[in-house]
């Protein structure tokens, strides 16, 4: 009989401290276009690259917002795949990319949004699955309407149907959600 103390396998412990991890989903939610949520995003990636963590740009729209732009500002920005579509050429998201770039966190604005015919996933939030998957950490955008289970409810208020949606399930935890209401001066508006 052997009296020396049972001692884990080196090569398991390893191998389960190797093993890879969900990344963190964080959504900034808005009630409607242009309360700043594409904005709050960045804000939030600057504050953590002036900490050292290692930031990627997938997707950011600015809409011409020079504000919005400026943000951008010593971020890492991936550039995108270009893809021929109906005749022309239209820049989408490399998610092999980002997969091979592998950043602590990636920013993917417009949670909703359709990929072009071609691209891995038909839909931007099956791409940040793919990455969560990875073990990346994501910051990423969406507005209420884009909601599965809230989408014909905001539609029969603002009277605006929007094709583009998210399944519920995708917006589970472990989620964070931030929200931003609109401005009185948008919802007017808008």
């Amino acid at each position: 009989m052997n009296n020396e103390p049972l001692r884990p396998d080196p090569d398991r412990l390893l191998e389960q401290t190797a093993a890879p991890h969900r990344g963190k989903l964080k959504v900034f939610f808005g009630a409607c276009a242009g309360v700043g949520k594409t904005w709050a995003m960045l804000a939030e990636a600057q504050r953590l690259r002036a900490q050292g963590l290692d930031i990627v740009v997938g997707v950011v729209e600015t809409h011409g917002r020079k504000d919005t732009a400026a943000m951008l500002e010593g971020l890492a920005v991936l550039p995108p795949k270009r893809q021929a579509y109906r005749g022309r050429h239209i820049s989408e998201f490399d998610l092999d990319a980002a997969l091979a770039r592998r950043p602590a966190l990636i920013l993917m604005d417009e949670l909703a949004h359709s990929n072009a015919p071609g691209s891995r996933h038909p839909k931007r939030w099956q791409d940040i699955e793919e990455l969560l998957e990875a073990g990346i950490d994501v910051f990423t955008t969406v507005n209420v309407q884009h909601l599965e289970s809230l989408n014909d409810v905001v539609s029969g208020v603002t009277g605006i149907q929007v094709r583009e949606t998210v399944p519920d399930p995708f917006s589970m935890p472990p989620t964070t959600w931030f929200w931003w209401t609109c401005p009185r001066t948008i919802c007017a508006s808008g």
